[in-house]
């Protein structure tokens, strides 16, 4: 089974560290700060076997250079070929299936464009590290891509296993089912879901990771179809619902004024 470790960084980032039983040392992802890493392997006596980028964004790839300087240039680093990252040793252009070096670990990589063009998640065992696409409630903003893009992206997303665990790189989740309450206010498992997720941040724990079964049965963007939601947007913007496209774009513009 993959040992997961969420790293709190900056504001509300996540950095996630992961090993195996067997594994001699861990692999993070998207490590924006390099301090918050190398704070981690010193207090846990683990060396850094590789990195993995799901995203360009500096708050995501911002301690590279310094975890290269620190752990050696042979380190592993794993991102988009379609990006311009510096410090990436490993790129990746396509949907595939990569051997982790040092780690007796396969990732299935995924292109998911919308919050950026060249975005990929990875799949390690039922474990997903997908970055800024795929939020607890929500799903990232679109910087560069299309709402087409982001949608199809996602719908991907919500093929894989129900008991997948997700692992986003945002502690965004209690604005995000505050968002999701305004456009779906009847779900009953959306309510008890922000009930629970308010309680763990009370006590400052993280509410991550989801899963794919919850993130279907709360979150918004993967539920585009519903007709509650599909009512609520043709209220809001005054014109009628003609397809889960179009509920999936509204929904997008409306969460980026809400």
């Amino acid at each position: 089974m993959l040992h997961i470790t969420p790293l709190p960084a900056f504001t509300d980032n996540y950095i996630w560290a992961f090993q195996t039983e067997q594994s001699s040392g861990v692999y993070v992802v998207d490590p924006g700060d390099a301090q918050v890493v190398i704070n981690y392997l010193t207090e846990q006596q683990l060396p850094l076997l590789g990195i993995l980028i799901t995203h360009h964004h500096e708050d995501h790839t911002g301690g590279i250079k310094q975890l290269i300087n620190r752990y050696g240039d042979k380190i592993n680093v794993y991102g988009p070929q379609a990006e311009n990252i510096s410090g990436v040793n490993h790129p990746i252009s396509t949907n595939a299936e990569i051997e982790l070096q040092g780690i007796t670990l396969k990732a299935k990589v995924t292109q998911v464009p919308g919050h950026t063009l060249g975005h990929i998640t990875y799949l390690i065992e039922d474990v997903l590290f997908c970055g800024d696409t795929l939020f607890s409630g929500g799903c990232g903003r679109l910087f560069e891509g299309t709402a087409e893009q982001m949608f199809h992206s996602l719908t991907e997303l919500s093929q894989l296993p129900d008991n997948t665990r997700v692992c986003c790189a945002h502690e965004y989740t209690l604005a995000n089912l505050k968002f999701a309450k305004a456009v779906e206010p009847n779900n009953a498992a959306l309510i008890q879901y922000s009930n629970n997720a308010a309680a763990i941040r009370e006590q400052n724990k993280p509410t991550l990771p989801s899963s794919i079964g919850l993130e279907k049965a709360i979150n918004p963007f993967l539920r585009s179809d519903s007709t509650e939601i599909q009512q609520i947007l043709a209220v809001q913007f005054q014109q009628p619902i003609e397809n889960t496209l179009q509920s999936f774009a509204l929904l997008r513009q409306w969460k980026d004024n809400f």
